[in-house]
């Protein structure tokens, strides 16, 4: 006969022992969901962890196909399997795992890509020229004559233009793609941006020529990143500011990237003074002009209400969006 009580624990219902085993096994199986779902679905730990293994395995795959249709193992060959497999990677992850459209990574059909990529261009040119200019003025750049005509200038920008578009777009893919964003989710967004850019920085580690103050310079360029990013939710404009930089930085003022130099004709950079002002052979990017230029940059970003995410990007629900408010909401 019922005393009027609702029963209060699964004792009252199934006895003590019983109600004991019972709730210990019930505990048991919400603890071991608990390893692997959160409250995004799979924890972003194991989505990253499936990440990295599909980008290694689809690196070998595409590797070995490459190799076997003849191409040559160039650089630019590399940077291009990189660059499939981590796009590929990632929109898989987001089609089966997160039930979102590949768009949603950040390379959408969007109408405001074209301004994203205009807008990031722009800014990554104008950055380094900003740099360029302080060496200049200081001596501590300058450029001198070398051989070559016109023709040979021209077809050697264009060449330029498409080999960093395509490096540029395999960096944001592997530091700002699917991996970041899905750190970003569960984590927040500033341990994300600062993990990330540590990676970015030890993956420019055995670069020639680098020094502690590239490295910091390069972490500092990865936080910038990582906020062009969130900004917008957009890898375009992360692409595009990326090769402004770089393609400016190489192929119009013919400075050493990443302690890589890239011979171009009409003229040649010569780097005078001390390295921690120019970077000496490192390049700009190893000296403290640049390291003032990306923290006025960063800054530049985090407040210009012109920085932000596109409607058809929100519609997409990237994953950072689960974390953080809408652009013009506090993000």
């Amino acid at each position: 006969m019922s005393d009027g009580r609702e029963p209060r624990s699964l004792t009252e219902v199934t006895g003590d022992t019983e109600g004991r085993r019972v709730a210990s096994s019930v505990s048991s199986v919400a603890s071991v969901r608990d390893v692997f779902f959160g409250p995004y679905g799979v924890r972003a730990g194991w989505r990253i962890a499936m990440w990295t293994g599909l980008v290694a395995c689809f690196l070998v795959l595409l590797g070995t196909a490459v190799a076997a249709a003849g191409v040559r193992p160039t650089f630019a060959a590399q940077v291009s399997v990189e660059l499939a497999a981590a796009l590929l990677a990632g929109w898989l992850l987001l089609a089966w795992v997160d039930r979102r459209p590949i768009g949603a990574l950040g390379y959408a059909a969007d109408p405001a890509a074209p301004r994203d990529a205009a807008v990031g261009l722009l800014l990554g040119m104008g950055a380094i020229g900003v740099a360029g200019g302080v060496l200049a003025v200081a001596g501590s750049a300058r450029w001198v004559a070398d051989g070559g005509g016109v023709p040979e200038y021209v077809a050697s920008l264009a060449q330029g233009f498409a080999f960093f578009a395509v490096a540029a777009a395999a960096e944001e893919a592997l530091f700002r793609g699917y991996g970041f964003q899905a750190l970003v989710q569960g984590i927040g967004a500033w341990p994300a941006v600062l993990l990330s850019s540590a990676a970015f920085a030890l993956a420019h580690a055995r670069n020639p020529a680098v020094d502690a103050v590239a490295l910091a310079n390069i972490f500092a360029a990865g936080v910038m990143l990582g906020w062009a990013y969130l900004r917008t939710r957009s890898l375009w404009f992360c692409t595009a500011l990326h090769l402004g930089w770089n393609w400016a930085m190489a192929a119009l003022l013919e400075f050493p990237v990443s302690g890589l130099r890239r011979d171009g004709p009409l003229y040649d950079e010569v780097s005078i003074g001390p390295r921690w002002l120019n970077g000496g052979d490192f390049g700009p990017e190893g000296g403290v002009v640049a390291t003032l230029v990306i923290v006025l940059l960063t800054l530049l970003l985090l407040r210009a209400r012109w920085v932000r995410e596109s409607p058809t990007m929100r519609a997409l629900r990237p994953l950072v969006d689960d974390r953080l408010p809408p652009r013009g909401e506090g993000s």
